[in-house]
C-alpha cells in the first residue's frame, strides 16, 4: 500500500500489466536484432526524457522552434511516463524542495521504495502544480499531448508491432518500457543516496557513474543540482553525457539554439570554495528552477 493509503489506478494499469507481459518472453522466439530493438528504442527514448522532459522542458538548457518542441514532447511521451506537463512540473517542484518537506520523491524523507515507484503509485501524484509549468501550458499542442498522454506510447508500440511483429514489440516496446521506466526512477532514488557529492547543494544528490551510462548522462546528479540550468552534466571529460553530445550535435544543424552551459572555470571556483568550507556550514536552499 502507498502512504498516503490511496493509490494512483491510472498508473497502474499501465505498470502492472506491461511489468507482468515480461513473462511473455518465456514463450517468444529469440534473435538477436531484438536486443537490437531494445537498445535502440531504450536508446532513443531516453534521450527524449533526459532531453525533452529533463533538460528542455523542465530547465529550459536550450531553445527549440514550435515544431521541434512539440516533436521532442511526443518522443518523450512515447517512454510511458505521463504527460510533458505533469512530468516538467512535478521535476520543478522536486527542485523547490529537494530533500525536505515538499519533494514527493525523496528518499531521504521517505523511502528508497517510495522514491522509485511507490509515489507514482500514489494518487499523491495524480496532479501537478500548473502554475509552475504555465510557459510551456500556453502552447494548445503541449496541453493536448499532455491530456492524452498515452497516445504516443501506444502508436509507438502499434507501430513496432507492425514493422517487426510481436518479437519486436516484446524488446522493442514491452521489455524496453519497463526498463526505461525503471533506468528513470533510479535518479529519484538511488542517484540520492549513492554516490559522490563534489558540491554541497543543500540535499543528498549524488554523482554516479554507473546511473550516468544507463540515463544518457543522468547520473551526475550532483553536478545538475548545482547547475540546474545547464544543459551540461558531466562536467569531466569522463563524465560521459550522451544526451548533452547529442544536443550538441543537433546544434550544430541549427535543430537545438542557445545551449546553456556552466563555465567550466567558475565551475572550479565554486569547487575551490565549497571544499574550504567547513563541515557544519548551513545548508543550502535550492531555488525554484524554471
Amino acid at each position: 500500500m502507498t502512504r498516503s493509503g490511496r493509490f494512483n489506478f491510472e498508473t497502474i494499469v499501465a505498470f502492472a500489466p506491461l511489468h507482468a507481459a515480461c513473462v511473455l518472453l518465456l514463450w517468444t522466439p529469440f534473435e538477436w536484432s531484438c536486443l537490437v530493438w531494445l537498445v535502440a528504442t531504450y536508446a532513443v527514448r531516453m534521450f527524449g526524457i533526459t532531453a525533452g522532459y529533463h533538460r528542455y522542458f523542465a530547465h529550459r538548457s536550450f531553445k527549440l522552434d514550435r515544431v521541434s518542441q512539440f516533436v521532442l514532447a511526443f518522443l518523450a511521451q512515447t517512454s510511458a511516463q505521463m504527460g510533458v506537463l505533469w512530468w516538467a512540473a512535478h521535476h520543478r517542484t522536486h527542485h523547490r524542495y529537494s530533500d525536505i518537506e515538499g519533494d514527493m520523491h525523496s528518499p531521504v524523507l521517505r523511502s528508497l521504495w517510495w522514491s522509485h515507484m511507490g509515489w507514482l503509485l500514489s494518487s499523491e501524484s495524480r496532479h501537478y502544480e500548473s502554475r509552475v509549468i504555465q510557459d510551456f501550458a500556453k502552447f494548445p499542442e503541449l496541453r493536448l499531448l499532455n491530456k492524452y498522454h498515452r497516445v504516443p506510447a501506444i502508436l509507438f508500440g502499434a507501430a513496432l508491432f507492425a514493422v517487426g511483429g510481436f518479437p519486436v514489440f516484446m524488446w522493442g516496446f514491452v521489455v524496453s518500457t519497463v526498463v526505461l521506466w525503471h533506468g528513470t526512477f533510479s535518479i529519484n532514488s538511488l542517484a540520492h543516496v549513492w554516490g559522490s557529492r563534489p558540491f554541497e547543494t543543500g540535499d543528498q544528490s549524488r554523482n554516479n557513474f554507473f546511473l550516468a551510462l544507463i540515463t544518457l548522462g543522468e547520473g551526475w546528479h550532483n553536478n545538475h543540482h548545482q547547475f540546474m540550468y545547464s544543459a551540461r552534466q558531466g562536467l569531466h571529460w569522463w563524465e560521459i553525457d550522451m544526451s548533452y553530445y547529442a544536443l550538441k550535435v543537433l546544434s550544430l544543424f541549427g535543430i537545438v539554439r542557445e545551449l546553456r552551459t556552466q563555465n567550466l572555470s567558475d565551475t572550479f571556483k565554486v569547487q575551490t570554495v565549497i571544499n574550504s568550507r567547513s563541515s557544519n556550514v548551513e545548508p543550502l536552499r535550492i531555488g525554484k528552477s524554471t
